[in-house]
């Protein structure tokens, strides 16, 4: 899917025909993948690694074109289980145009990030700031999400919360790589501004983007440590929980076989106590009482509760 761009009004706005300057391909066809490669001579492996999720960011000069591969999170679905997942994209930044190439269809112009902006420069940072502030927004959810699966842990022993909970700390360990690599990707900026030919203006938002960034890379360290930490605490707490109820299932049991043992005993095909007394069953229950009593206080001795 392929859509065209033109900046109006210090904003971009969807257009048809050659007035476009930004051109954004999301799940690119093989038509339009050759065109990127034959046509504009965009390196075939710099092409690949836009959409592909396990590349790093990185800062590339071509003989006609500055190639910069950047780290997204990708839109979390029901279906992924608690695993938030990150992409690539990639913006292959020409003299008068900018190409932008992404893995699946997504809004990567919405927010009020993508305002006032001047020229194809300004759409590639607000671009990565979008990003930043995006993997933010996921940090808050999988923020929340810990805290309700805690709860969940605390009172349950069932082990789908536990798994839940490493599928948040995978997600973080991707976070946490992807946000580095992007701080990465925003120096190498900084140090080429020269060569890019930034404005002053946008030196500026970029040294805010890396601060922005450098924040958001703390944040997620400090979940993933946090959930980390806690995992240990938190699998304890079900195991924990699974050995008073083995605790209770057993003194059930056990207080279960007592009387039991004492009214098979006067039921054998033998000759046994009371067996010819007019109120032998009264007696046999009576045992069976004490030896429930007796059990009873035995354990509270030992202190079972």
């Amino acid at each position: 899917m392929t859509r065209t761009y033109k900046i109006a009004d210090r904003k971009l706005v969807e257009v048809e025909g050659d007035s476009s300057v930004v051109t954004v391909y999301a799940q690119p066809e093989e038509r339009e993948r050759r065109y990127l490669i034959d046509e504009l001579k965009i390196d075939e492996h710099t092409f690949n690694s836009a959409i592909d999720p396990d590349e790093l960011s990185r800062l590339e000069f071509e003989p006609e074109h500055v190639a910069i591969i950047f780290k997204r999170p990708k839109n979390y679905s029901g279906a992924e289980q608690f695993l938030f997942k990150v992409t690539s994209a990639g913006a292959f930044l020409f003299k008068d145009r900018l190409n932008i190439v992404i893995p699946e269809d997504a809004a990567l112009f919405d927010g009020a990030q993508l305002t006032r902006i001047n020229s194809l420069n300004d759409v590639i940072l607000k671009l990565i700031a979008r990003a930043v502030i995006h993997f933010r927004e996921h940090l808050k959810g999988i923020s929340m999400v810990s805290d309700e699966l805690q709860k969940e842990i605390n009172t349950a022993m069932e082990n789908k919360h536990l798994i839940n909970m490493f599928s948040l700390e995978k997600s973080l360990v991707y976070y946490v790589n992807s946000i580095n690599s992007n701080g990465a990707l925003l120096e190498r900026l900084r140090n080429n501004a020269a060569k890019l030919g930034f404005s002053t203006e946008e030196l500026e938002f970029l040294d805010d983007l890396i601060i922005e960034n450098a924040q958001c890379l703390k944040q997620a360290e400090m979940y993933s440590n946090i959930l980390a930490s806690l995992m240990d605490a938190r699998a304890s707490i079900v195991g924990n929980n699974l050995n008073v109820l083995m605790k209770t299932l057993n003194l059930i049991t056990i207080g279960i076989m007592v009387p039991t043992f004492v009214v098979s005993a006067f039921s054998m095909n033998v000759a046994i106590p009371f067996q010819h007394h007019a109120h032998a069953f009264w007696i046999v229950m009576v045992l069976a009482v004490i030896s429930v009593i007796l059990f009873l206080s035995y354990w509270r001795r030992r202190g079972v509760r």
